[in-house]
């Protein structure tokens, strides 16, 4: 099969598509034929350094989120699954491949008003997404700041937010990107590469911190006394540099978490039920062969995306 190597790290140009073998499914496993593999942020820095939450054994198949058909089946699963849409994690192997294997245990079935593109789009950012919500407890008549607004998990808030009857405040880098942010429902859009930017968006009940470093520091004085700050994202390359201490002093709740393996099951399970039900909708901005792994990572890093970023396998 044809899959994306990676044999060291550095930048982009260490993906390297060529063959590999076909994956054989274990007991408790599944075999998956992949039609379209999830990029995250954290995938491109795992690239990059070896840092992060997969295990760096080179060389390797990366990749952590898949969708596609369910071909052959491990000793010990139900063999009804054998023919369904699935989207699954692989914990960071495997993923840019044409076929993967998964637990069985792990996949989810794709609702049938789903496509496979979208649900995979929603694998990791639809899960985070409404976890923040949970997290935070966005109520009626808050006012929200979400930060990269345009990205994936970012589209997806101003979404979530809206639908939740909050008024919604969306930060995004550059004019382009903060226009695509009032498309998805935003009441107010802001370019954070204006240094201005918090005299505008402020103040707020709400932030959901996804950029980290200036940024999201700058966030973090615009939210009113009860306010919360879910930080979750670092795209900037730093965290938000926001301490408990601060948080106390300005009677702010911090978020870092938003749950358990049973919660996460749940939030993903959340947001494919929502997309099927037409309440969310991914931005899917890009979409590259296989064989150009490279060059979605490089569109990633250089903030030139918008929304998700798919393989097509």
């Amino acid at each position: 099969m044809r899959a994306v190597w990676l044999r060291e790290f550095g930048g982009p140009g260490v993906l390297v598509a060529g063959e590999a073998p076909d994956p054989v499914p274990g007991p408790g496993q599944v075999l998956i034929e992949v039609a379209f593999a999830n990029i995250t942020f954290v995938e491109t820095q795992f690239r990059a350094t070896g840092s992060g939450p997969y295990a760096a054994e080179l060389p390797m198949v990366p990749g952590n989120g898949v969708g596609g058909v369910i071909s052959r089946i491990g000793t010990g699963v139900d063999p009804a699954l054998v023919g369904r849409r699935v989207v699954t994690s692989t914990g960071g192997r495997g993923g840019y491949a044409q076929r993967a294997v998964a637990d069985a245990a792990l996949v989810f079935p794709v609702p049938d008003a789903l496509s496979l593109d979208v649900a995979v789009a929603l694998l990791a950012d639809g899960r985070t997404a409404t976890g923040l919500m949970h997290a935070t407890d966005v109520r009626a008549g808050d006012r929200v700041l979400v930060e990269a607004a345009a990205g994936g998990v970012g589209s997806l808030l101003v979404q979530l937010a809206k639908a939740a009857g909050a008024e919604v405040v969306a930060a995004a880098g550059g004019p382009a990107k903060a226009a695509q942010a009032r498309d998805l429902g935003a009441d107010l859009a802001v370019d954070y590469t204006d240094p201005g930017w918090p005299d505008v968006a402020g103040p707020v009940d709400v932030v959901f911190d996804g950029v980290g470093g200036p940024v999201g520091t700058a966030a973090f004085t615009l939210l009113r006394p009860g306010g919360r700050m879910a930080i979750y994202g670092l795209s900037s390359g730093s965290w938000a540099e926001v301490s408990e201490e601060d948080a106390q002093a300005r009677d702010v709740t911090l978020v870092r978490s938003i749950g358990d393996a049973k919660a996460l099951r749940g939030f993903t399970e959340a947001a494919l039920e929502a997309a099927a039900a037409g309440v969310l909708s991914p931005v899917i901005g890009q979409r590259f062969p296989l064989e150009r792994a490279a060059d979605a990572h490089a569109a990633i890093e250089s903030r030139g995306t918008v929304g998700k970023t798919l393989l097509i396998a």
